[in-house]
């Protein structure tokens, strides 16, 4: 197998960052991972007609064969959404290289491909972050660390309510990774508009956004920066049932022993099968959301 130097970009990927045209990553775990069949594929396309309906390139990212590759096309969407993906975050990515395998990018490593490619926006549904009982569990995502060290801007809405949002936050101050809330005071908690605490700094507009992901590359010292955005409030999940479904997914996850990279797969498909379809339904708005808001910033940046 050859020497890989960097991530395969599509061709149309290509040459819009060769031109200076907009482009937004979008990851794969969502699609391989986080729906079922066939409506992972029909999102894969919704995903990337929503960027370009703003006038961005979509560039979903995953490794195939053991190539990175930044920008699929209709086939390899197919292939990511047919199963048997590995899920990959970014120490697993030089082993699936290595091993030729297919996988499925999730934040950390869908930001890390993107900014090796040279792309700086990145859309997807709710960062992950330091999950409830991690001071005996040392349980924390690699999304944080991604964060830190890659400069990217992750539209996202949030860390999923799943988490321990209050140390996620406290972890990415630690780490100087800025977090921004587009149009609202309240960091939003992924099914929830507010998680029931604050952002650090609030931004109304995109050129806003992009004044300051233009300072913040200048002076940040290389890290990341998120850009947080409420769930759509008619998809928002009843504070109720969300708070059932929390418990009843914790309890679960608990009597099973689902450890690691397994408990937020594990709730998140709680929620979706106990929900009947509404936490569904509100993922997929978020996402929709949030690619629509990344291609914007990433229009605003590119004029």
């Amino acid at each position: 197998m050859p020497h890989v130097t960097g991530p395969v970009l599509l061709p149309e990927v290509r040459a819009a960052l060769r031109d200076g045209a907009p482009v937004v990553a979008l990851e794969s775990t969502l699609l391989a991972h986080g729906l079922p069949a066939p409506r992972n594929r029909e999102v894969a396309d919704e995903l990337e007609a929503v960027v370009r309906s703003r006038g961005a390139v979509p560039a979903t990212v995953a490794v195939l064969d053991g190539v990175p590759r930044v920008g699929l096309t209709a086939a390899e969407l197919d292939r990511v959404c047919g199963g048997d993906l590995v899920k990959l975050s970014v120490r697993d990515l030089g082993v699936a290289v290595g091993l030729r395998r297919d996988g499925a990018t999730t934040v950390a490593a869908t930001a890390a491909l993107a900014a090796a490619a040279g792309v700086a926006l990145f859309a997807t549904g709710g960062l992950g972050g330091v999950h409830r009982g991690a001071r005996e569990s040392w349980d924390v995502s690699a999304d944080l660390a991604a964060l830190a060290r890659t400069p990217v801007l992750t539209v996202c809405s949030g860390v999923k309510s799943i988490l321990d949002v209050a140390a996620t936050l406290e972890l990415l101050e630690t780490s100087s990774v800025p977090v921004l809330g587009f149009g609202t005071d309240a960091f939003p908690g992924f099914y929830r508009r507010d998680s029931g605490f604050p952002v650090p700094w609030r931004v109304d507009d995109v050129a806003q956004v992009a004044a300051v992901w233009r300072a913040h590359r200048d002076v940040g010292g290389g890290a990341g920066m998120v850009l947080a955005q409420p769930v759509p409030a008619a998809d928002e999940v009843d504070a109720a049932l969300h708070d059932r479904l929390l418990a009843e997914g914790l309890a679960l996850v608990a009597e099973r022993g689902i450890v690691g990279k397994d408990v937020t797969p594990a709730l998140l498909a709680h929620f979706h099968e106990a929900s009947g379809g509404v936490s569904l339904t509100a993922n997929l708005a978020l996402v929709r959301a949030n690619a629509e808001l990344a291609a914007q910033v990433a229009v605003a940046l590119a004029g």
